[in-house]
């Protein structure tokens, strides 16, 4: 499947626009991330007895999060602006690719990140559950980071609004999600 689209609304200009009608563009797709928050709150909370088992489990929370969200963003950033500029995209390779991309990421956090936590903690379990999630998070990343925005795009909608918080929050709550799920099965 090949994309090719140039929209009017990759041309919206933030300095010449109204605040109000930039304002109205952006806060739907935050309201969205903001319910995505309160779930991914949730989430965690179903972990609180594993947590209060041993809470060195949180220490990575963050660093995980964001290491998926990074290697996502960078992805999303990349499709976007092929997006804009109306190059030919052949979805399913540019997939496969980014796919790869994000194994070969997530593999090499994942062997610093084991050697990190083995090295600090002395603890392999931690260590292969940190290294685990970074492989499959960051794998799973680049597919939400062009499901997302073509989406948003075939629906018409400005992925550089919409994308960046959708595929945000989405990519948190499996993240968290994912590495509690490991933890609950190599850890306890």
């Amino acid at each position: 499947m090949k994309l090719k689209h140039t929209r009017a609304y990759f041309k919206e200009d933030v300095l010449k626009g109204r605040i109000d009608h930039l304002i109205e563009h952006r806060i739907p797709w935050l309201i969205l991330g903001l319910l995505g928050g309160i779930i991914s709150t949730v989430i965690i909370s179903n972990y609180e007895e594993m947590l209060s088992l041993d809470i060195r489990i949180a220490f990575f929370v963050t660093i995980i999060v964001y290491l998926s969200d990074a290697v996502g963003s960078q992805t999303e950033s990349v499709y976007v602006r092929a997006l804009a500029s109306g190059k030919n995209i052949n979805l399913k390779k540019y997939f496969f690719r980014e796919s790869l991309i994000g194994f070969g990421l997530g593999a090499l956090s994942g062997m610093a990140m084991f050697a990190f936590v083995l090295l600090w903690m002395k603890s392999i379990p931690i260590a292969t559950t940190v290294a685990l999630t970074m492989v499959i998070n960051l794998t799973i990343a680049p597919v939400l980071a062009i499901l997302i925005p073509s989406i948003i795009n075939k629906e018409n909608m400005d992925p550089a609004l919409g994308a960046g918080p959708i595929s945000t929050i989405i990519q948190d709550m499996i993240s968290i999600l994912v590495y509690f799920l490991i933890a609950s099965l190599i850890v306890f």
